[in-house]
């Protein structure tokens, strides 16, 4: 049976009726800019290379910093799991990362690093908790009666993990990417508006606000939207083309 959509057009239209029936009945763009003046102004930001440098500039960090927290995440998850110590000493900075708001870690790693990569750090930190624990509980609602029987065969380790760890575990791993991604990149442009990069999104929207620009406040905000959407949604097909041939495998 096909999966029925949860975002319906009709929805979208009406919230941008709404949204452009209000800034005609506050006629200040100031406030409230229309949805059309909106795009009018996307289109004229997209034609312009620093538009792309900027997004290309916030990719690339963003980016790095997710895949940074899942690979990080994914082998302290597997470290855990096989070794209890090593849960134990490092739940205590795990506790640190999910309790420290986000706002803090910014201004704490603007002391002690540049604002060039800020969003790598920021975003990594913000994965990586979502997906040791997500693996970590993946891991453990393993079989144990395949486990047993796979210890009972002397079935090597990479073909346990192969044929009875992977199964289990994949789908933990995807639902923990799809709410790290849209973390990561909330984490990472707030990291670029406090730190203000050079040629990052996160300054492009702190000069709009600075100047009271607000149709390019608000188009970029729309760029973020679309180009996390984007990520997302090439990120989680990606993953599916690969548990696919997993199991062509």
């Amino acid at each position: 049976m096909e999966r029925r959509r949860t975002i319906r057009a009709w929805a979208v239209l009406f919230w941008l009726l709404l949204w452009q029936l209000g800034a005609m009945a506050i006629g200040q763009q100031i406030i409230l800019v229309s949805p059309v003046r909106v795009l009018l102004r996307l289109t004229e930001l997209a034609v312009t290379l620093d538009f792309w440098g900027a997004v290309g500039y916030s990719l690339v960090r963003i980016t790095a910093g997710f895949l940074l927290g899942v690979t990080v995440g994914t082998l302290l998850a597997a470290l855990s799991a096989r070794f209890r110590r090593v849960e134990e000493l490092i739940a205590p900075a795990l506790l640190a990362i999910k309790s420290i708001p986000v706002a803090s870690f910014i201004i704490l790693a603007l002391i002690l690093f540049s604002s060039r990569n800020l969003a790598v750090l920021i975003s990594f930190l913000i994965v990586l908790p979502v997906l040791y624990t997500n693996i970590l509980g993946g891991i453990r609602a393993a079989d144990r009666q395949l486990l047993e029987m796979a210890r009972v065969f002397r079935i090597p380790a990479a073909r346990r993990i192969r044929y009875v760890y992977l199964p289990q575990v994949i789908p933990y791993f995807r639902s923990a990417c799809g709410s790290a991604l849209g973390l990561c990149w909330k984490s990472g442009i707030a990291a670029e508006v406090i730190g203000m990069p050079d040629g990052s999104i996160g300054e492009q929207l702190q000069q709009a606000k600075i100047y009271l620009n607000t149709p390019d406040l608000f188009a970029w905000t729309l760029v973020i939207v679309v180009v996390s959407l984007a990520f997302e949604k090439a990120f989680l097909a990606l993953l599916k083309w690969g548990e696919r041939a997993l199991e062509r495998m």
